[in-house]
């Protein structure tokens, strides 16, 4: 190397200052991220707190619809017919279907939009206020009121003798039940269901309103654009899925619904759930004592689907609460 290159190599390390040394990099430090990141594995003997809840779905749920799905494939000798399916296709328990699902249909369309109302107007109360504290606990109360209680409220209330119909009828003058009883028939159902829908649909929807975010509707303000257009074009299509899975939701809980109808009408067998209790009490259907299986089998259909398609619906829609 010439004398003119080695001067410019020490001039250039010159200006390069002084070397720095990095400290040596331990391989464990390079591992500690992703093990921090990694989530602690929780021992196997956590599982056993859902050993409570496993039984209860076992003996309620799994069993009885394993019951059902083979009581209805078997005659009363154990053999295995396809006769007690046929008994779907009678006029008597499809006019019974026919009435479950309008039953089921007008209050969990009422329902549905009476509790969605219900939801539009907390929204404009506090969240932890006195008022949106009182409507979540009666509606969690109310849900589940039903039954011979339920039964008994309204009978005494707009019964025969009920309180509102002896009043009405002394005071105004108006008859409830002058085109006859209906209060002990099929359209009797309506107002005692609508007495549970309303607070289910109330504390199924109101976290879809919840999440709807305010910076959506600043930025509907900020485009131009009005509180129809808010409503029509942002908050209804984020909405619908969460709607129609409380929809749902609601119908297969009065699809379902056995002993309000019970208590309410003791004759007859007007919709599928009495139906049932009719072939497993009555001796008129000798031959065929598994045909409350098959009309069970009828109704797990429909509520696989309706349940089914409420799943799918609550997917979606926990897509943008996220």
């Amino acid at each position: 190397m010439s004398a003119s290159a080695t001067r410019r190599s020490e001039a250039g390390s010159a200006h390069a200052g002084p070397a720095v040394s990095l400290p040596p990099t331990d391989a464990s430090d390079a591992s500690a991220a992703p093990a921090a990141a990694r989530p602690r594995r929780r021992p196997r003997w956590a599982l056993l707190g859902l050993t409570p809840f496993a039984l209860y779905t076992l003996l309620f749920l799994a069993v009885p619809t394993f019951l059902a799905l083979a009581t209805g494939f078997f005659d009363g000798d154990g053999a295995f017919t396809l006769d007690n399916l046929t008994a779907l296709a009678e006029p008597a328990v499809l006019g019974a279907f026919a009435s479950s699902f309008w039953v089921s249909t007008v209050t969990a369309v009422a329902g549905a939009v009476i509790g969605a109302l219900v939801c539009y107007a907390l929204l404009a109360v506090r969240p932890d206020g006195f008022i949106r504290t009182v409507v979540d606990a009666a509606s969690s109360v109310l849900a589940q009121f039903g039954g011979v209680m339920l039964a008994f409220a309204f009978i005494a209330t707009i019964g025969i003798q009920g309180l509102v119909t002896v009043f009405l009828k002394d005071r105004l003058g108006v008859d409830l039940f002058a085109d006859g009883v209906w209060l002990y028939q099929v359209p009797g159902l309506l107002l005692p269901y609508l007495y549970f829908q309303v607070p289910l649909m109330v504390i199924t929807f109101m976290p879809a309103m919840e999440g709807l975010k305010r910076t959506w509707s600043e930025a509907n303000a900020t485009l131009g654009g009005t509180r129809f257009t808010y409503w029509t074009r942002i908050a209804v299509p984020i909405l619908a899925p969460s709607f129609l899975g409380s929809l749902l939701l609601l119908f297969a809980n009065a699809f379902s619904s056995y002993a309000t109808a019970a208590a309410l009408i003791s004759q007859g067998a007007q919709i599928v759930p009495l139906q049932i209790r009719g072939a497993l009490i009555s001796e008129t259907v000798l031959g065929r004592e598994n045909l409350a299986g098959s009309l069970a089998i009828g109704m797990i259909v429909v509520m696989v689907v309706m349940m089914t398609a409420y799943s799918a619906l609550q997917a979606r829609t926990e897509r943008w609460q996220r």
